[in-house]
C-alpha cells in the first residue's frame, strides 16, 4: 500500500511540472506573438505615413499622428510650411524605397521605429525620416525630418 501512495504523490507533482510549464510556454508564446503584431504595425503605419505625408500631403493627418513633444517642437506654422514643401515637390516615383528599423527599448516593450524614405522626383531626390514610437495606445510620430539631395 505504502508504494501505492508514493506513485500517486509523485504523479501529482508531475501534473503540476507539466501545468507550470504550459504556462510558461503559452506566456512566451504570447509575448513573441506580440512583438512580432507590434512590428508589423509598426512597419504598416510608417509606410502609410509616408504615402499620405508624401503623396498625399495630407496635413490634418500629420496634425492627428504627431506625439506631445512633436507637437511642440513642430509649431503649426512649421507643419504648415513642411507640408508646403511636399506639395512643391509633387509625387515622388512610385513605389517609394523605405529602411525600416524597428526596436524595442525592453525586449518585448516600448517599441521605436526609424525609417529613412528614399524619395526620387525628377529634379532630385530627396530623403524622409520618420522617428515612432507607441507609448500608450496608438503609434505616434516623434519626429519629421526632410533633406534634399543636390539636383540632377
Amino acid at each position: 500500500m505504502k508504494t501505492n501512495t508514493n506513485w500517486k504523490l509523485s504523479g501529482e507533482g508531475l501534473v503540476v511540472v507539466i501545468i507550470l510549464l504550459a504556462l510558461i510556454g503559452g506566456g512566451l508564446w504570447y509575448l513573441y506573438s506580440t512583438k512580432a503584431a507590434t512590428d508589423r504595425e509598426a512597419r504598416d503605419f510608417a509606410r502609410e505615413t509616408v504615402k499620405r505625408l508624401m503623396v498625399d500631403h495630407d496635413r490634418q493627418y500629420l496634425e492627428a499622428r504627431l506625439g506631445p513633444q512633436a507637437k511642440l517642437d513642430l509649431p503649426p506654422s512649421q507643419r504648415d510650411y513642411m507640408i508646403q514643401r511636399f506639395a512643391q515637390f509633387g509625387v515622388p516615383s512610385q513605389p517609394i524605397q523605405i529602411d525600416e528599423n524597428v526596436t524595442f527599448e525592453s525586449y518585448f516593450f516600448e517599441p521605436r521605429g526609424i525609417f529613412t524614405a528614399h524619395l526620387n522626383y525628377p529634379a532630385q531626390g530627396a530623403i524622409l525620416q520618420l522617428a515612432t514610437s507607441h507609448p500608450v495606445s496608438r503609434w505616434q510620430i516623434d519626429n519629421v525630418t526632410f533633406t534634399t539631395q543636390p539636383p540632377r
